[in-house]
C-alpha cells in the first residue's frame, strides 16, 4: 500500500510501516500544504493518508474523499507515544476498504 506520512507524525514513524510503501509529506515536497490541497495531490499517487491532526475529518467531506484517511490517536505525537498503535494501525491497513477516515485506535 501506498502511504502518505502527514508532517504532524514523526519522519521515523514510515520505519516502524513494514510491507508498505510510505512518503513524507516533506519527501513529497508538500510541507506546508492545507489537508484539503494536501489530499487532492495525494489522489492518484497514495492509498492512504496517515497523520495525527484530530481534526481533519471535521474539515474534509468524506463523501468526497480520495484517498483514506487514518488518524493515530496517542497522548502525543511522538514515536515512543505511537509506537503501541502499529499493530492496529498495520490492522486496518490490510483491511482498508474505500477512502474514509478512520481513527486508531478504534473505539472498543
Amino acid at each position: 500500500m501506498r502511504i502518505l506520512l502527514d508532517e504532524s507524525l514523526p519522519r521515523d514513524l514510515g520505519r516502524e510501516i513494514p510491507g508498505h510503501e510510505v512518503t513524507t509529506v516533506q519527501q513529497a515536497g508538500w510541507a506546508g500544504v492545507q489537508n484539503g490541497e494536501l489530499l487532492r495531490r495525494a489522489a492518484g499517487r497514495f492509498d492512504v493518508l496517515v497523520t495525527g491532526d484530530q481534526n481533519i475529518e471535521y474539515q474534509q467531506n468524506p463523501a468526497s474523499m480520495p484517498v483514506a484517511v487514518i488518524i493515530l490517536v496517542a497522548k502525543s505525537n511522538r514515536l515512543a507515544a505511537l509506537r503501541p498503535l502499529i499493530p492496529e494501525l498495520l490492522e486496518t491497513l490490510a483491511g482498508l476498504g474505500s477512502p474514509t477516515f478512520i481513527r486508531v485506535p478504534r473505539s472498543k
